[in-house]
């Protein structure tokens, strides 16, 4: 058994972040595993903070990306849709340049609730940063417009 419900091709997916917070920053998502999601980011100008590190805010909208993502095509995307519910960080060592990579694993997928673990590497694969993410599993509901 599979963990997707849906798989599309990553240029499908990543067409998705067009015009999103992802984009802005440069998130590309890059694989799509048996068991995961990956995706990377840069380290530059947009994902900095003033101190010249990667800013925390930065590594968290990557990890969100990715366990969104994962979490919603593991879901039947025309009955149901899963919605961030809490996420937490820990950011375990900075980052001055380069790229991170960010992997979506899940750790429990229940009826109503998925989480899912995220941990952020730097370019050497030295671990920059591990979240949690809580997602609600959610009736899709019609567009009221």
């Amino acid at each position: 058994m599979t963990l997707w419900h849906h798989l599309p091709d990553l240029d499908t997916i990543n067409g998705w972040n067009r015009d999103t917070a992802a984009a802005s920053l440069g998130i590309r998502i890059t694989e799509v595993g048996p068991d995961h999601v990956t995706g990377t980011m840069p380290v530059d100008g947009r994902t900095r903070q003033p101190f010249g590190l990667l800013h925390g805010g930065s590594s968290v909208l990557l990890a969100e990306t990715l366990g969104s993502l994962a979490a919603n095509l593991t879901v039947d995307s025309q009955r149901e849709l899963a919605v961030g519910l809490e996420i937490n960080a820990n950011h375990v060592r900075p980052v001055h340049q380069g790229q991170v990579t960010g992997t979506a694993r899940l750790l429990h997928r229940g009826r109503t609730t998925q989480v899912w673990e995220i941990r952020i590497v730097d370019d050497t694969g030295q671990l920059s940063c591990i979240s949690r993410l809580t997602m609600a599993v959610v009736a899709r509901r019609e567009s009221a417009g």
